[in-house]
C-alpha cells in the first residue's frame, strides 16, 4: 500500500513542501531514499522504538520510503513524526483520508512523545500558501504557527495523539494565538530605560538621531563612561515592530531555533551582543547545515559590538557588504541561501589601548604611534560605513551625585517615532526604503540637497577633515535625519553643521 505524507524542508528562512512516499511490500529490508543527512537516516531506529513502546505494531515488510523532491538535502529530526505516520497508515493502522489536509512535523522520543522543531513559522506559512487545511506540530511549537491566520493549528504530545485524530477517535484542539493583544501588551516592556543615565546629554543626542534614521553609529571613550550602558538602552527609543517586521524577524529566529518557549511572535527588536571571540560565520550565519549569524539575527534590530577593535579583523571585513546590501548571501558548492541583515550597528571602543587618550584627567600611558595602530584595527572602508562617531568624556561627579531624574527612553521614542513616520511618508512610493539611511545617491540629490551656503559648509569639512566621497553621503543622510526631527523640509545649514561634528573621529583628526 502506497501513502503520502507531507512535510517540510527550511532553506534560508523559507520552506519548501517535501512529500513523503511510504511503500510497504513483501520483504523485510528498510530503504529511505531522497536525499536525507544522517540524522534523518538515523530516525528509523527512533521511529521503531516509538511505535513498539506506544503500543502499536511496526509493520514486518519491505518498506521503502521516498522524500521528494529528491535534489533538495533533507536535514534534522523534525522528519521523524512523518516517517512513523506513513509507515503506519501503510501498514492500515492508521486510517490514512486526513493525511493529504495536513503537513505534519516533529521529532520523536524513544517513548513515542513528540520534542520541538526548529522553523515552525516559515513552516506554517508555507503550508497555508500550498492550501493545507491544518499543520500538526509539537505543541511547543504550537502558538510559534498559530500566528499564521487560516491555517489550523493542532500542538501534539506523543504519537498516540496523532494516531487518534487521524482515526476520528481523538478530537485534538486547535491552537490559537491573539497577535494584536500580545503584540501590544509587551511591545513597552524594557528592562532597560534611558531615565537610568546621568549627564552624556550629548552622547544621547548622538543616539536619538542615529534611532531616527537607523543610522551606524560608534561611541569611543575611557573605560567605565557609559558606552555598553547607553547601547543596552537603544531598544528602548527605536520604533515598535510593525507585524510585517515582527512576522520576518520572528522567522529567522523560529528558523534559528532562538525563540523563546511560548512566544508565538516577536515584539520587541532584538538586541544582539557577540563576544568579541566570534568567528566568521557565527557573525555572517552559513556552516555546514546552513544558519542564520549575528547580523540576520540582529535583522530590525541593533547589533551591539563592543570593543570593537579587539574583534577579529576578518570578521569585521565581512560585515562591510551586508552593511551596504543589508542582506547576506551565502554561497557553497552545495548549497546557496539568503539571510535578510537589515540591522543597526552599535559599535563602542576604547580611544587607545589603556584607554585614556583625551581623557580630561587621567595621562595615557601609550607609546608612540599605538593610538593610531590600535584604531588601524578598524579598516578606513568598515569606518566609512558608521553614520556617526561620537566621544564620550567620564560624567562628572555633580551629575553623578544629582537626583534629578533624566528624559525617559519613552520621551526621547516619541520624537523617534515622529521622524520615522515623516520618513515612512517620503518614501512610501520606494519598495525597500524606509528610513534615511538607506537612502541612495539619486534620492539624496532629491530629499538632502543643501543650500549655497551648506555646499561651502561641506566643502570646508572634506578638506578638512579628508573625508571620503561615502563619508560625504553619510553627512547627508545624518543632516536629513536631524531635519526630520525638527520636521524641517529642507536640510539646512545647522544640521549639516551637526553632522559633519558626528564625523569628528576620522582617522586624520582623532590621532593627531
Amino acid at each position: 500500500m502506497l501513502v503520502k505524507v507531507f512535510g517540510a524542508a527550511v532553506q534560508g528562512i523559507n520552506a519548501t513542501l517535501i512529500t513523503i512516499e511510504v511503500n510497504c511490500t513483501k520483504g523485510i529490508k528498510f530503504f529511505l531514499v531522497g536525499l536525507p543527512d544522517a540524522s534523518v537516516k538515523e530516525s528509523h531506529k527512533r521511529i521503531v522504538s516509538a511505535i513498539q513502546v506506544s503500543g502499536f505494531k511496526y509493520p514486518r515488510q519491505q518498506i521503502v520510503i521516498n522524500m521528494s523532491p529528491a535534489d533538495i538535502r533533507k536535514e534534522g529530526s523534525a522528519y521523524d513524526l512523518p516517517l512513523a505516520i506513513g509507515i503506519l497508515a501503510t501498514s492500515e493502522t492508521i486510517i490514512a483520508d486526513k493525511l493529504p489536509d495536513y503537513l505534519i512535523m516533529g521529532e520523536l522520543s524513544l517513548d513515542g512523545n513528540i520534542l520541538p522543531i526548529k522553523g515552525a513559522l516559515p513552516i506554517a506559512i508555507m503550508a497555508k500558501e500550498n492550501g493545507f487545511k491544518g499543520f500538526i506540530l509539537p505543541t511547543e511549537n504550537a502558538k510559534e504557527a498559530a500566528v499564521v491566520e487560516g491555517l489550523e493549528v493542532y500542538g501534539v504530545e506523543n504519537i498516540r495523539q496523532v494516531v487518534g485524530f487521524a482515526n476520528n477517535e481523538l478530537e485534538l484542539e486547535k491552537t490559537t494565538a491573539d497577535i494584536g493583544q500580545e503584540f501590544l501588551q509587551s511591545q513597552s516592556n524594557f528592562e532597560f530605560d534611558f531615565s537610568d543615565v546621568k549627564g552624556q546629554e550629548n552622547v544621547k543626542r548622538a543616539l536619538e538621531v542615529a534611532a531616527a534614521g537607523s543610522h551606524n553609529i560608534i561611541m569611543v571613550g575611557p573605560p567605565g563612561a557609559g558606552k555598553s550602558m547607553m547601547a543596552k538602552r537603544m531598544p528602548s527609543i527605536l520604533p515598535p515592530f510593525t507585524l510585517e517586521e515582527a512576522l520576518e524577524t520572528t522567522k529567522i529566529h523560529s528558523v534559528a531555533g532562538k525563540l523563546e518557549k511560548g512566544i508565538s511572535l516577536m515584539s520587541r527588536r532584538p538586541f544582539r551582543s557577540p563576544h568579541h571571540t566570534i568567528s566568521n560565520v557565527a557573525m555572517v550565519g552559513g556552516g555546514a547545515d546552513p544558519q542564520p549569524g549575528e547580523i540576520s539575527l540582529a535583522h530590525n534590530g541593533v547589533l551591539f559590538l563592543d570593543e570593537l577593535p579587539e574583534f577579529n579583523r576578518n570578521v569585521l571585513e565581512v560585515m562591510r557588504q551586508p552593511l551596504e546590501n543589508r542582506k547576506i548571501t551565502i554561497s557553497r558548492a552545495k548549497y546557496s541561501v539568503e539571510y535578510p541583515a537589515s540591522f543597526m550597528m552599535v559599535s563602542a571602543m576604547n580611544p587607545c589601548p589603556c584607554g585614556y587618550y583625551n581623557h580630561p584627567d587621567k595621562a595615557c600611558v601609550c607609546p608612540g604611534g599605538a593610538v593610531q595602530k590600535y584604531l588601524n584595527r578598524i579598516s578606513g572602508p568598515l569606518l566609512d560605513r558608521i553614520d556617526i562617531h561620537i566621544e564620550i568624556v567620564p560624567v562628572a561627579f555633580e551629575k553623578l551625585s544629582d537626583s534629578t531624574p533624566a528624559e525617559r527612553s519613552a520621551e526621547i521614542s516619541k520624537r523617534v517615532v515622529k521622524a520615522r513616520r515623516i520618513q515612512a511618508e517620503r518614501f512610501r512610493k520606494t519598495p525597500g526604503i524606509y528610513c534615511n539611511a538607506q537612502m541612495t545617491s539619486r534620492m539624496l540629490l532629491e530629499y538632502a540637497a543643501p543650500d549655497a551656503a551648506g555646499l561651502q559648509l561641506l566643502r570646508t569639512a572634506m578638506d578638512r577633515l579628508s573625508l571620503s566621497a561615502r563619508a560625504y553621503d553619510r553627512i547627508l543622510k545624518v543632516s536629513r535625519t536631524i531635519a526630520d526631527l525638527e520636521a524641517s523640509p529642507h536640510v539646512l545649514p545647522v544640521h549639516l553643521a551637526e553632522a559633519i561634528n558626528y564625523r569628528n573621529l576620522d582617522r586624520e583628526v582623532w590621532a593627531g
